[in-house]
């Protein structure tokens, strides 16, 4: 259209050729997509007031020195008046500081170093565990039991667990190693999940680990959800309605474990597993109890199905994988699987 009108402008001029295409002025002058260079007439030249390159160089440094990085302009502008140095205003040294992007700090900080998210995915038993130390409360203030519990991340099962007076890298080990021994774990088969809590990080479980073929993973520093599974099972712990507010001594602690364990491993209905137990998951033995449960719902829909609106009703499904800081594609796929499968439940019925 522009090409078009500047051909008719020769014969009528531009006015008449941009009223009788529809096409302003401006446009006509300066096409779409066309920058015309500004005229030097117009180009910003340097105020005479601004500082030379130089003597901006000169108050940086200034600012910057060991005397003055840790004071603020203002406080930098009134000590050098007071020794008889003028620079520039204390207005100029906020905008020159600005221009660097140093209005900040300006010491050398110590820089923490960045710690990988761990991803840990465990698609059967054995393959990761977590573990921690949780305080039991003991029968004076300031006297507490430790109670480590190491986790199987898949089917949650407590493969080991002890009460123990301290709170040591030693103890750990012991319980680590023999745990490994119980459930009989091959070299380079699991991955050893954990918080950086002295016992977790000493050099001494470290080269257990690698004496065991067991890989080791840790939390970031001061962040309380890369250990999710560990922690929940602790609230789990503390929450039952006959947690005591404080134990006796050891003996009592270790009491009260033994049919809390037996309860959670054998008789829980984990939430996270279809609503099975960290034992039958552990062990493989879910699958009959999944085909009770079947039977049990197909005579209940053949019963009355008109109170299933949804159609045969089916067990919960058990997890394919379960994840520690599962990565967004990850995330990404689980919600269009979720998706999908709700469709094609909602289009079947």
């Amino acid at each position: 259209m522009i090409d078009q009108a500047q051909q008719l402008a020769a014969q009528v001029g531009v006015t008449r050729a941009c009223a009788v295409l529809t096409v302003p002025r401006s446009s006509f002058y300066r096409p779409p997509g066309r920058k015309a260079p500004l005229p030097a007439s117009t180009q910003r030249t340097a105020p005479p007031r601004a500082l030379p390159e130089a003597q901006r160089l000169e108050v940086r440094a200034v600012l910057n020195s060991d005397e003055f990085c840790d004071h603020a302009p203002r406080q930098v502008w009134a000590r050098l008046l007071d020794q008889g140095r003028y620079l520039c205003s204390w207005r100029t040294m906020y905008r020159l500081l600005d221009a660097f992007d140093e209005v900040k700090e300006r010491r050398n900080q110590l820089r923490r170093p960045s710690y990988a998210k761990p991803e840990l995915m465990a698609t059967a038993p054995n393959q990761v565990w977590t573990w921690d130390i949780t305080k039991l409360r003991g029968p004076a203030k300031g006297l507490y039991f430790y109670l480590y519990v190491i986790l199987d991340l898949f089917s949650r099962y407590v493969v080991g667990w002890m009460v123990a007076p301290r709170e040591t890298a030693a103890l750990a080990e012991g319980l680590v190693e023999t745990t490994c021994q119980r459930q009989g774990i091959d070299s380079d088969q699991l991955t050893l999940h954990a918080d950086r809590g002295s016992p977790m990080t000493a050099k001494s479980m470290s080269a257990l680990l690698v004496d065991l073929g067991v890989v080791k993973s840790h939390s970031r520093p001061h962040v309380c959800d890369d250990n999710p599974y560990s922690e929940a099972h602790f609230k789990t712990l503390k929450y039952r309605p006959d947690f005591p507010d404080r134990f006796g001594c050891l003996e009592d602690a270790r009491t009260w474990c033994r049919p809390f364990f037996q309860w959670y491993n054998e008789d829980h209905y984990h939430t996270g597993l279809g609503l099975l137990t960290p034992a039958s998951i552990h062990y493989g033995h879910h699958q009959p109890v999944l085909d009770q449960r079947q039977q049990v719902l197909n005579a209940a829909f053949a019963a009355h199905p008109e109170r299933f609106v949804q159609g045969r009703p089916t067990p919960q499904p058990l997890p394919e994988a379960v994840w520690i800081n599962p990565p967004k594609e990850q995330e990404t796929i689980a919600e269009h699987s979720s998706l999908n499968s709700s469709t094609k439940v909602s289009q079947s019925h």
